[in-house]
């Protein structure tokens, strides 16, 4: 059986996903499509709007037929080491191809620009730590180093998806037997669309915008949203940073700056910066905007409210980057499950359908993510031991 993969958040799931999902077993004819998917935190430094399981089944109806689990680890990381993640675990999993979704350029485009990054890696390691005095932020430095190997190319830079996708043709460049990549272009909304125009695509952002203002009216995003999603999203509780706004203020008061320096990514002082700031905030967007510089987005910072939040210490995050990831499976429909039985022997990353006492340590992060996401309302369910594959 042939497999193709994407690397997903589904936030939720929405009807450019599902096209997404359609071409990408279209254009490669495989017999399945594998989702990686984030858990409950995701890349961008948000917990997720509905918990994993729900997104998972979302992501089954839609289209996908196995669907596993990025680790937190990987998951709450800008585009290289998010991409590292993903992309080992389609390798793990045996696929022959990714599909992503781009706002530019073609596959040519992709497979070119992964072979000039590593033919020119030191000179372009070099240029980035030239650019990194500037004063700009991370994502700024890197797509003035990314521009200088792609200005003949049909490839913006400057544009979220085509960012992720081209750090995983970087990433896929690696490998002795890289995948086909397959890149769709978005239509319709484009990723930080705040409204929800006529039509059937919409952004995520838009979507889960709606949602926060309209909880009781689902029914108007029948449009935008598959009838499957509307439904699960009805069936949970929707969470956002808000929901942990007491407990990541908590963590910050209680520890000393010395403490704080000890999580992942706690640099240049920002610490002190956090613990001023915290003081007379009265919400999570509040908080962020007073700690907000030029050197410290918007995302970075919810990044870094994430380790702290989840305690993420410099040493356990650093230990696991750099070891391959482990595959958590969270469902999967009769074809996944034909996939699993003719491909499982030749997988060559650990695959965990049920986390328990014997397993635990090789999903301890993981496990800590998942409670401390439950703590944002009672009705959230245990999101490890306990539960069983979904299937469809």
């Amino acid at each position: 059986m042939k497999a193709v993969g994407v690397i997903v958040e589904y936030n939720p799931f929405h009807n450019g996903h599902l096209y997404h999902l359609q071409q990408a077993r279209e254009q490669t004819q495989a017999d399945v499509v594998i989702a990686v998917m984030s858990g409950n935190f995701l890349q961008r430094g948000e917990p997720a709007i509905v918990d994993k399981w729900a997104r998972a089944a979302m992501a089954l109806a839609g289209g996908a037929d196995l669907v596993v689990e990025l680790p937190v680890l990987f998951s709450v990381q800008p585009a290289d080491y998010f991409a590292k993640g993903g992309i080992s675990l389609l390798q793990g999993l045996k696929c022959e191809a990714i599909c992503f979704g781009t706002e530019s350029g073609t596959a040519e485009d992709y497979e070119l620009f992964a072979k000039r990054w590593h033919a020119n890696n030191k000179h372009l390691q070099q240029v980035f730590q030239e650019e990194k005095n500037d004063g700009s932020t991370y994502a700024a430095q890197m797509s003035h180093v990314i521009e200088k190997i792609t200005a003949d190319l049909t490839i913006d830079v400057h544009s979220p998806n085509t960012i992720l996708g081209l750090a995983y043709a970087k990433e896929n460049a690696r490998y002795l037997e890289p995948m086909q990549l397959v890149p769709i272009q978005r239509r319709g909304a484009q990723y930080h669309d705040h409204t929800i125009a006529s039509g059937s695509f919409a952004s995520a952002t838009a979507i889960r915008k709606a949602l926060r203002n309209k909880k009781s009216e689902l029914s108007e995003l029948e449009e935008v949203l598959p009838l499957s999603s509307i439904r699960e999203l009805e069936q949970h509780v929707e969470v956002d940073w808000q929901s942990f706004w007491p407990l990541l203020k908590y963590q910050i008061l209680v520890q000393s700056p010395e403490q704080l320096r000890e999580i992942y990514q706690m640099t240049e002082g920002i610490e002190y910066r956090l613990k001023q700031k915290v003081l007379n905030a009265d919400s999570f967007s509040a908080f962020v905007s007073e700690v907000k510089t030029k050197r410290f987005s918007w995302v970075r910072l919810q990044r870094l409210c994430v380790y702290i939040l989840l305690q993420l210490k410099e040493n356990e995050v650093k230990k696991a980057l750099s070891e391959p990831p482990i595959a958590h499976l969270l469902g999967f429909n009769k074809r996944g499950q034909a996939y699993l039985s003719e491909k499982k022997k030749s997988f060559s990353v650990p695959l965990l359908t049920r986390i328990h006492q014997k397993n635990n340590e090789l999903w301890y992060s993981d496990i800590k993510a998942g409670r401390i996401y439950a703590l944002a309302n009672e009705k959230i369910r245990e999101q490890d031991y306990g539960r069983v594959p979904i299937q469809k």
